[in-house]
């Protein structure tokens, strides 16, 4: 799997820096927060909290990795950060600039730089002397709202900036998205005159836009962390965000099912917490003047809480692991 890192999407994690402030729901049960915050009081989380930059010697375990990497004649993934946002306001921009520099140094790695602020890559990346051509950009979308407001943003990132690739991540996956889909911003339209004369785009396919097209979807449930309770996700979500990757031919890779799955794969599940998710997200609410809905809708769906290991990686039965393919 990896040396430091349960995650099945990388080789292994690496935080240049530790430290964040929430920015959307996503955030709400912050893993970083919980542990480095709440749990071994390293760091202080927030606006207010000043971000505490790791030792040389945990810089120096990448250089590792780039030998032992090009000794194997690989590219490997490294994500980063997992307790930590490459783009965050807070972050001196010389600690960027020496991210960027070590990248250089290691083309036998893939950075992932997964941010919640999309906004900010192009500026602070030029910034710091310009993207290294072995850095991907990723965005957390995990749901309709933060799609529409992340997506153009990271469209306009992968024009500027040429990254080895750009991808998102929907974990915690909190409703609906439609992948297909996305407003054409003021930036884009300055970018491209021929989407003067339309609304949205189709990030996964955009005909002649191909500089701009979304390379890598990663799905997820959410995870307890600290006191927070993961939130309940429904089937058709993960299902939709499949099903449109495999007709775009965009890669599709599905992280876990986190703390819940659907009662219909769980034996006995009248053992275990549950709750009733409908497609739009509402759990266990329903509108006052439809009190029927709750038992005819056709696409309620009960859910059962059986924790992080028992749910698995399995959708409909099939354990998705696609990846990018990198050609640098």
């Amino acid at each position: 799997m990896a040396e430091n890192t349960a995650i099945s999407w990388a080789k292994h994690t690496f935080n240049p820096w530790m430290g964040c402030t929430k920015v959307s729901p996503a955030c709400d049960g912050c893993y970083a927060e919980a542990l480095m915050d709440l749990r071994y009081g390293k760091v202080q989380w927030g606006p207010h909290g000043e971000r505490v930059r790791t030792s040389v010697q945990n810089w120096n375990k990448v250089r590792r990795w780039q030998r032992q990497a090009a000794a194997a004649g690989e590219k490997w993934f490294i994500f980063c950060a997992s307790l930590a946002d490459i783009f965050d306001n807070q972050v001196p921009p010389e600690w960027r600039k020496d991210l960027f520099d070590l990248a250089r140094e290691c083309p036998n790695l893939i950075f992932l730089f997964l941010s919640k602020r999309p906004q900010n890559m192009v500026k602070m990346s030029e910034a710091a002397g310009g993207l290294p051509s072995n850095c991907a950009l990723g965005t957390t979308c995990e749901d309709q709202k933060r799609w529409d407001i992340n997506i153009p943003a990271l469209s306009v990132a992968k024009y500027m900036l040429r990254p080895t690739f750009a991808f998102v991540s929907g974990e915690p996956l909190l409703g609906p998205m439609w992948v297909r889909r996305a407003p054409i911003t003021p930036a884009l339209r300055a970018l491209f005159p021929a989407m003067k004369s339309d609304e949205f785009y189709d990030p996964l396919h955009p005909r002649q836009f191909e500089a701009i097209r979304i390379d890598w979807i990663i799905t997820g449930g959410e995870t307890d962390q600290g006191g927070h309770k993961a939130r309940p996700w429904h089937p058709r979500w993960v299902r939709d965000i499949r099903d449109n990757c495999a007709d775009a031919e965009v890669p599709f890779h599905h992280k876990q099912n986190g703390e819940w799955l659907p009662s219909s794969d769980v034996p006995e599940p009248w053992r275990f917490e549950g709750a009733t998710v409908l497609p739009d997200g509402r759990v266990r609410e329903w509108h006052p003047a439809y009190p029927g809905e709750r038992l005819v809708h056709p696409e309620m769906r009960p859910m059962s809480r059986v924790g992080k290991k028992r749910s698995g990686r399995l959708i409909d039965g099939i354990e998705h692991n696609s990846f990018p393919k990198v050609t640098i």
